[in-house]
């Protein structure tokens, strides 16, 4: 889950989801990770078909296919995420972000920490943010143990209950939080998370539960009944989130 905080911070919190968030969709690498959890599947010895339609369905009702895929056919995680995220070919497809570094670089610390939060297991959390070159601005990450049978994920109540936990947070209201699916956002809305955004690429084509899906389709233009925030670059968390940013 990551490294509980001893201390009592009163700062507030920004978490950061990691995968199509901090890096654009356009670099591929939900297609490249679809492809290798489909492999997964059929190596379990699923019709293509089957395979598909499984994997599809344990993303939509898990958040993540391995959490079905622990739930009901009692894999090795860790063996998933070496065969999956592990196999991926980051350095081939990521790089530096100098325009992610400066904006986290502008991030007032006095006023906020700033913590990534991700349903990957650490080694990937790690490798990626190694890659855009803005590890040493993270100042933790929360991820998704692999090495607990029963972990939890977004969208999950507890993953987020923990989540805070571990960064010694209280106050919901003080967390800051971004993503990519809204479904992860709405969650942590519901549990009175303050400031939640939704990082939506629409438009751009990506893989999802194993299916390619044109982002933002499924969701409406403008703000939300509930008042969530949509961008489509990161650096647009400047005007959405002016407050905890160096003037």
């Amino acid at each position: 889950m990551g490294v509980p905080q001893d201390e009592k911070d009163e700062r507030c919190i920004v978490w950061l989801d990691i995968d199509n968030t901090l890096y654009s969709a356009s670099a591929g690498i939900s297609h490249a990770m679809g492809e290798r959890i489909h492999a997964y599947f059929v190596g379990m010895g699923l019709p293509d078909e089957e395979a598909s339609k499984l994997h599809h369905r344990y993303y939509s009702q898990y958040g993540l296919a391995i959490r079905g895929l622990v739930r009901h056919h009692e894999i090795d995680p860790l063996d998933f995420d070496r065969k999956c995220d592990g196999s991926l070919p980051l350095e081939e497809l990521l790089k530096p972000d100098p325009v992610l570094r400066k904006l986290l670089q502008d991030i007032d610390r006095s006023k906020v920490r700033v913590w990534a939060l991700t349903n990957a297991y650490y080694t990937h959390a790690n490798r990626v943010l190694r890659i855009l070159g803005v590890d040493d601005l993270i100042e933790g990450v929360v991820f998704c143990d692999y090495s607990d049978p029963e972990f939890n994920c977004k969208p999950e109540p507890e993953f987020y209950h923990n989540a805070m936990r571990v960064a010694n947070v209280t106050e919901p209201e003080k967390c800051y939080f971004v993503d990519d699916s809204l479904a992860n956002i709405k969650a942590a809305r519901k549990l009175g998370w303050g400031h939640c955004v939704h990082f939506c690429e629409r438009g751009l084509l990506h893989v999802e539960g194993g299916k390619p899906k044109y982002i933002g389709s499924d969701v409406k233009e403008g703000p939300d009944t509930e008042g969530i925030a949509a961008i489509t670059k990161v650096d647009e968390l400047r005007t959405v989130w002016p407050e905890i940013f160096k003037h």
